[in-house]
């Protein structure tokens, strides 16, 4: 069953976050690291606008814990959450139903 974790974080500086998440994902692409997301949607909160939200999904919850428990998973979050302005909140979901409409 496909896992779908979603971050709920509160920055002023969304361009940082950005510019790490992009290099974290080419890095991963390029040592050719497997079992990591599959997925990633990023929302902005139009009520308040330095609130996000990742929706970042996975193959499995297996894959998605693997990737949770990597060194260069933990040094990103680290790296994140000093660029919040509050801790993140994690909600963790299985993907009962995707789709296209």
């Amino acid at each position: 069953m496909k896992f779908a974790q979603i971050i709920d974080f509160e920055t002023e500086r969304a361009g940082e976050i950005r510019e790490l998440i992009h290099q974290y994902e080419q890095t991963a692409r390029a040592e050719g690291r497997k079992g990591g997301p599959t997925h990633r949607t990023l929302l902005r909160d139009r009520a308040n606008p330095n609130r996000w939200l990742a929706v970042v999904e996975f193959d499995s919850y297996e894959d998605a814990m693997a990737n949770s428990d990597a060194p260069e998973t933990a040094e990103l979050a680290k790296r994140l959450a000093a660029l919040c302005t509050r801790p993140p909140a994690f909600t963790n979901c299985d993907v009962e139903e995707s789709g296209d409409l």
